[in-house]
């Protein structure tokens, strides 16, 4: 498949795909970051589902589906493998193994859409932001990133105000270091237990499913 693929480079919001655009291109970013935005209301987003290094972009194509359900924006600027839909349609129909690997993908990515659902009803935006900012140092694999507090927020789906205060709380703890945008992560530990139980939820739903459903597949 990667033969087929092409490689293109992607910059900070840039949207790849509006809600309801048709699907053109499967996206398997390498080192940039996409977030999976929608919309509530007419002018308020909030992020959820995020895709980095592990995962890929449009992957609901293997469902049937013609159209996103979202709105991608790029988070970090990076490079990405792009490969045509027809082209993708095309390499699965001859890989029963590309299909199966896919398909638990899309597992994981519901299980993460699911998690964030409950993570951002029942839990407070310190915890909330420090599971932000661990999923994208794992998916940069830098400890030194820059993102906006508007698209912190935006992210977050909270006020401004939220971000600065949840920040100069994790700062104050000598967990990250924040100054206009640029984040510096001081303490891999301090960040982790500072974030909600989402975040090693994440990890261990990724690892089970990714991981352990291979090795029985294999036995």
């Amino acid at each position: 498949m990667q033969l087929k693929c092409e490689t293109v480079e992607l910059h900070v919001n840039e949207i790849i795909n509006s809600s309801e655009d048709k699907i053109q291109y499967i996206y398997f970013p390498t080192n940039a970051i996409i977030s999976l935005m929608k919309q509530i209301d007419s002018n308020k987003n909030i992020e959820v589902g995020m895709i980095g290094n592990e995962g890929m972009l449009n992957s609901t194509l293997l469902l049937g589906a013609e159209s996103t359900a979202f709105t991608s924006v790029v988070q970090k600027s990076g490079g990405a493998l792009r490969i045509s839909t027809k082209n993708f349609i095309l390499e699965l129909e001859q890989s029963v193994i590309l299909q199966r690997l896919f398909k638990r993908y899309i597992k994981v990515l519901f299980n993460q859409l699911v998690q964030n659902a409950a993570c951002n009803r029942f839990h407070v935006v310190e915890a909330r932001l420090a599971r932000l900012l661990s999923m994208i140092r794992d998916r940069s694999q830098s400890s030194r990133f820059h993102v906006t507090q508007e698209s912190l927020a935006q992210m977050l789906g909270v006020r401004r105000v939220g971000v600065t205060k949840a920040a100069g709380v994790l700062q104050h703890k000598n967990f990250i270091y924040y100054n206009r945008g640029d984040i510096v992560i001081l303490s891999n530990a301090g960040l982790s237990s500072a974030c909600c139980s989402c975040y090693q939820t994440d990890n261990d739903t990724y690892n089970r499913i990714l991981h352990h459903e291979d090795d029985s597949a294999s036995e």
